[in-house]
């Protein structure tokens, strides 16, 4: 972080690395239905026990990514198209855990928190990626002209879109390196609020930057929460959709 992020009020997330708290998370507990999208190498389902979903345009998997699943099932097209196949709703699926780490653009994720949270359980969580930027270059939505190291883009928008749209949201903003997890929970897969003010959210979104709207006031519409001392507490906003690790069934091998 340079002399100026720091002037504007921009701040490092000092708790503890996303990949590593996710590893921890599906060491600890099972999912019924889990579901990714940007996923690319695999690496952060790859330690996931439950039946997984896995969505991205292109796929560079080079290690075992089906591990224990019961079901893997990959999906290499853009999360626009997957969620457009009616792929979920005709397999009768109902997700319990979804990470949503795709185009980092606000109007991408939107659509994406829409999408999944329509074909969630109600007792589900989403996890969104890169919400907490700690520099203005990564906060570009310029493609051409990306940033060395993270890139958030204008995915921050979120937090107060998810604010002011649908309140009736529990936000769980955790201050994970680089750049933030947020855990959205209390899902209503029936809410429309979103799809129904998807053109107006976006006219007033889309040419607001982050330090003009104001640092400040984007730190004072969340409580950043620890990450290891919520996974002390045993991850609370989970209790409803875990199942215990002894569900998982680890593959036999038969021979022949």
């Amino acid at each position: 972080m340079d002399e100026q992020d720091g002037k504007v009020g921009l701040r490092r997330n000092p708790g503890q690395k996303y990949s590593l708290f996710l590893d921890e998370l599906h060491s600890r507990m099972v999912f019924d239905w889990y579901m990714e999208i940007g996923c690319r190498a695999g690496r952060s389902f790859a330690p996931v026990t439950g039946k997984t979903i896995a969505v991205d345009p292109f796929f560079k998997a080079e290690t075992n990514i089906i591990g224990a699943k019961p079901q893997l099932l990959i999906f290499q097209q853009t999360s626009d198209d997957f969620f457009a196949s009616g792929m979920l709703e005709r397999m009768g699926i109902k997700l319990s855990l979804s990470f949503l780490d795709g185009m980092h653009l606000f109007e991408y994720l939107l659509r994406d928190f829409m999408n999944t949270e329509a074909v969630s359980n109600p007792d589900g969580v989403i996890a969104l990626h890169d919400c907490l930027p700690f520099n203005q270059r990564m906060l570009t939505r310029d493609l051409q002209n990306l940033p060395k190291g993270p890139w958030t883009g204008d995915v921050w928008k979120l937090i107060p879109i998810l604010r002011k749209y649908r309140p009736d949201l529990q936000l769980t903003v955790l201050n994970c390196r680089p750049t933030g997890l947020v855990f959205v929970s209390n899902l209503d897969p029936k809410n429309t609020v979103l799809r129904d003010n998807y053109d107006a959210i976006l006219a007033e979104w889309t040419s607001i930057d982050l330090v003009p709207y104001g640092v400040g006031r984007f730190y004072d519409c969340f409580e950043s929460v620890d990450a290891e001392t919520f996974a002390a507490a045993d991850y609370p906003i989970f209790a409803k959709i875990r199942q215990a690790p002894a569900t998982i069934r680890k593959p036999t091998k038969v021979t022949k």
